[in-house]
């Protein structure tokens, strides 16, 4: 008989073996490939995994199906694809090894990021290739627990030069969508042709011709069907075609043949084929033991079960389709499973496998089991340290609807809720907040379910719609857990200050509650006098708060920090630090944040400390430590699908370098973001974005606009209040002295508060720009001396620029010389093209000729290949450079082999005497 696979047996399957043929020749030849086929039950899939793995010879190949019944326990889909790899765990640097190794329940410890086990398993799986190119075989993906789906989807993005082939089968239309974005391959039903070849190598009778053309009609070329559906016929049926037409789905159809071949096998071999399908593993030994237990003669039963084409035991058990087990699971009513379920939960060794055996003990259940649910409950928090949340929260759903006493069911149901929320299931999370609230609740669990509840609208939808909800929570737990009510407030004024002007109630509801709050907080503690200092602003002015918070920032600034505490309140206090303008205190605090959101793989934190971080870069002057930062934000966000971070990163650095393609881009982008839309801090960083923009280009009256609106919400802070310099600037331009003047006032006033060298700094740089005579010499002068002080180099430059261009105005011809070529100089080094620029111009104004600066080499990196090698530079290993930028060691070492080619060097000895600063990047 003609074939056209490669597989016997394939039909009509060319096209698509050359596809997969293709990507197999490209990961020999040392590129990675990552191929999703979807398509429906019985299409062939299978088969053509089947076909890979034939024709995979020299290639190392392990692989993986998902079970439907495994969807909720944690990582196992990961673990069962990673098992043969497990050797190579040692290789792994230690923050990988160990997270790999707590997701897959080999040691204690704390629950791991999910991005930081994505970040192990691509090394992992990198590692394992050595010689051979390593070929990945995920069946039935759309049945892999939540989170092992979400490290195969994270894994995929980032194969590039690992010589690793994965692909996925998944079911067209399974119950959830996953591996979206990846690369696809259709796969469809064969065509006519094919589908009457097929069916006559399988139709030993007579068979009408009307009645063929109807199955090939009905079953569209889906190959199983074909196979199958022809069984399910009489006699009658097939010679003549006499019989009414069936309506059901195909994959119903299907399944239905599959029931009746069960149906009429002797009951002991139901009954093994009802275990088998009950039991996901697949071992052999667990289905003997349960099967005795239940009075089955288990070898004749084997024996009938393998004749009849449906299930085979060999090492393990398998079924001849998913179908076949859904037929075996669904065909008898719910006693009869209970049965088995409570069978295999006496086999199972609850010392190895704790969480399938209370699985199967929920299941068997007839009716509310405290038991049962304390197991279900200790199995959730066992999950949960392995940082598998949607299994806790699956183990926590169950425990619920078995705890008999109402007062504890609403605690489980809230923890169930708590867990969905932590994986992002919001919908099944606000269902189970809507049950706690059913159950009795006492007053500090109903204060958590509002709490939760805030949380999940915040996360779902934005600040604005969260905040009411987090005021109100934490209002309720003000009298029963200060420290836990002093947390919500702190995310209520994050939230609210995110919101801006777009929040519900205002910054201004969240700032007196915190000062009415009975017993008020706590301001013995530095997370009190934060919240106070802050509050009191909003409320009282920026002179009633100011010293209160240059208080806690200090205090946080100089004692010792939890992981959790720094993870939780630095972000805020990095905040503070800006808006108080205490530069030393923002530079150290937010090297801080990164450093301890890197070490322990926070990553749900690390890009806003990121990019807290890179703004603090930009004020300090260094512009390419910034695009550094950037890049490794822009490597997060791909890694979890989100460009927020990449366009806000860019929003910060690109108006400095006077990109206004990129500025405007990003702004852009970020204004018309649906998840960002009711955050008004976005109007603000925007606006002030596009006032340095257009004052580094000399375009004042497009500056002026665009920072009265950055500056409408002073509540806001931080950018607000940087708006206000940048409109002083562009406003004395344009000859407005008195809108200057005021604002001017504004910015005086706010650093006689602070006290600080920065802030004094830009008071007298601003005050200078409308003051005259010997008094704005003075001026210029001690805004330099201040701003040197503070080491905020960019403001520096900046001040040295305008002093440089009202020396030349002063016609002190000298003197402008100097400033100007010192300010040329500053912002020529920081990377700000565009102000750098505009020293230039005003140099050839006083008669110095000076070049444009341009890139001291031709050749052009991309921003990953320039951050690469600066991280080369700096001694980083590979690993660590993969770590840092969610890349695997391969992929590394094939950007710095491209890199060497560019740069016209042969080895990393070598890329230490290149001179990065200057070259000009892509994206």
């Amino acid at each position: 008989m003609a074939r056209d696979g490669a597989r016997t047996g394939f039909f009509g399957r060319r096209d698509e073996c050359k596809v997969l043929d293709d990507l197999l020749t490209q990961a020999r030849a040392g590129r990675s490939g990552v191929l999703v086929l979807r398509g429906e039950a019985g299409i062939g899939k299978t088969e053509l995994l089947n076909h890979l793995r034939d024709r995979a010879t020299g290639c190392r190949v392990v692989r993986a199906a998902g079970v439907q019944s495994e969807m909720e326990l944690s990582y196992a889909g990961l673990h069962q694809l990673c098992a043969p790899l497990l050797s190579h765990l040692d290789d792994l640097p230690e923050p990988q090894r160990n997270a790999l190794r707590t997701a897959f329940g080999m040691q204690v410890g704390d629950a791991p990021d999910r991005f930081l086990v994505g970040l192990a398993t691509l090394s992992l799986l990198a590692g394992a290739v050595g010689d051979e190119p390593l070929l990945c075989l995920v069946d039935d993906a759309q049945w892999l627990d939540r989170v092992s789906a979400q490290v195969l989807e994270f894994v995929a993005r980032r194969l590039l030069a690992e010589s690793i082939l994965l692909v996925l089968a998944v079911r067209e239309s399974g119950s959830r969508e996953i591996l979206a974005d990846l690369p696809e391959l259709a796969v469809r039903g064969l065509n006519e042709r094919e589908s009457r070849r097929l069916l006559d190598s399988v139709v030993t009778g007579p068979l009408d011709q009307r009645v063929r053309d109807r199955v090939i009609a009905e079953t569209r070329g889906n190959p199983l069907a074909l196979l199958e559906l022809p069984r399910g016929l009489t006699a009658v049926e097939m010679a003549g075609g006499f019989g009414g037409p069936k309506a059901r789905p195909l994959s119903s159809q299907i399944e239905a043949g599959f029931l009746r071949r069960i149906q009429s096998l002797p009951a002991e071999t139901q009954q093994l084929l009802l275990i088998a399908a009950t039991e996901p593993v697949g071992d052999v030994a667990l289905l003997r033991d349960a099967a005795e237990r239940l009075g089955i003669s288990v070898d004749t039963a084997v024996t009938h079960a393998e004749a009849s084409g449906l299930m085979t035991l060999g090492m393990w058990v398998r079924f001849r389709h998913p179908l076949v087990r859904s037929a075996a699971y669904h065909a008898v009513g719910f006693e009869e499973r209970r049965r088995v379920h409570a069978a295999l939960a006496d086999s199972i060794d609850a010392r190895l496998y704790p969480e399938r055996r209370v699985w199967h003990l929920a299941s068997a259940a007839t009716g509310p089991d405290e038991a049962v649910a304390a197991e279900l409950e200790g199995s959730a928090g066992r999950a949960q340290a392995r940082g598998g949340v949607a299994a806790a929260a699956a183990f926590l759903h169950r425990a619920t609807e078995l705890t008999p006493d109402p007062v504890r069911r609403g605690a489980r149901a809230l923890a169930a809720a708590q867990a969905e929320y932590q994986a992002g299931a919001f919908d099944a999370a606000r269902e189970l907040v809507d049950a706690a609230e059913l159950s009795h609740l006492d007053e500090v669990g109903a204060a958590q379910a509002t709490l939760l509840r805030g949380q999940i609208m915040s996360a779902a939808k934005s600040a604005s719609a969260g905040l009411p909800l987090l005021l109100e929570a934490a209002k309720r737990l003000q009298p029963y857990d200060a420290v836990l009510a002093g947390e919500t407030y702190r995310d209520a004024i994050y939230a609210a200050l995110t919101a801006g002007r777009l929040a519900t109630g205002g910054v201004r509801d969240v700032a007196e509650a915190v000062l009415s709050a009975p017993g008020h907080v706590d301001t013995e503690s530095r997370e009190g006098l934060l919240l106070t200092g802050l509050a009191r602003v909003i409320t009282e002015g920026y002179s009633a708060g100011t010293p209160i918070l240059r208080e806690a920032v200090d205090a946080f600034r100089t004692g010792g920090l939890s992981r959790e505490e720094g993870l939780g309140w630095l972000p805020l206090v990095c905040r503070m630090a800006h808006s108080t303008w205490d530069f030393a205190a923002w530079s150290e605090l937010s090297a801080r944040l990164v450093d301890l959101a890197r070490g322990s793989g926070a990553l749900a934190v690390l890009p806003s400390a990121l990019l807290l971080r890179l703004s603090n870069r930009v004020f300090a002057g260094d512009l390419r430590d910034a695009d550094s930062l950037a890049v490794e934000a822009n490597a997060i966000g791909e890694a979890t699908g989100s460009s927020f971070f990449a366009h806000y990163g860019a929003l910060v650095v690109e108006p400095f370098k006077g990109r206004e393609s990129t500025t405007r881009q990003a702004i852009e982008t970020l204004t018309h973001d649906r998840l960002l839309r009711d955050e008004g801090k976005v109007t603000t960083a925007t606006q002030w974005a596009a006032a340095v923009l257009y004052n580094g280009l000399g375009r004042y009256e497009e500056a002026l606009a665009s920072a009265e609106r950055g500056c409408e919400n002073p509540q806001e802070l931080g950018l607000s209040l940087q708006s206000r310099v940048e409109l002083v600037e562009a406003a004395v331009r344009l000859g407005r002295t008195a809108q200057a003047a005021e604002a001017v006032r504004t910015i005086e006033e706010m650093a006689q508060v602070s006290g600080a060298d920065w802030a004094l700094g830009i008071s007298a740089a601003t005050r200078a720009l409308v003051t005259e005579g010997q008094a704005a010499d003075v001026l210029h002068r001690e805004a330099i001396e201040r701003l040197d002080t503070a080491q905020a180099r960019m403001d520096g430059a900046r001040a040295r620029l305008r002093y440089g261009e009202w020396l030349r105005l002063e016609q002190r011809q000298t003197e402008a010389r100097s400033q100007l070529n010192e300010a040329h100089t500053m912002l020529g080094e920081a990377g700000a093209e565009a102000f750098a620029e505009r020293a230039r111009r005003e140099l050839q104004a006083v008669g110095v000729k000076v070049r444009k600066r341009a890139s001291t080499t031709p050749v052009v990196l991309t921003a990953k290949e320039v951050e690469i090698a600066r991280l080369a530079q700096g001694g980083f290993t590979n690993p660590e450079i993969g770590a840092r930028l969610f890349l695997s060691p391969h992929t590394v070492e094939w950007h710095l082999r491209k890199i060497f080619a560019k740069l016209g060097i042969s080895s990393r000895k070598e890329i230490g005497s290149v001179q990065l600063e200057g070259m000009p990047a892509t994206s």
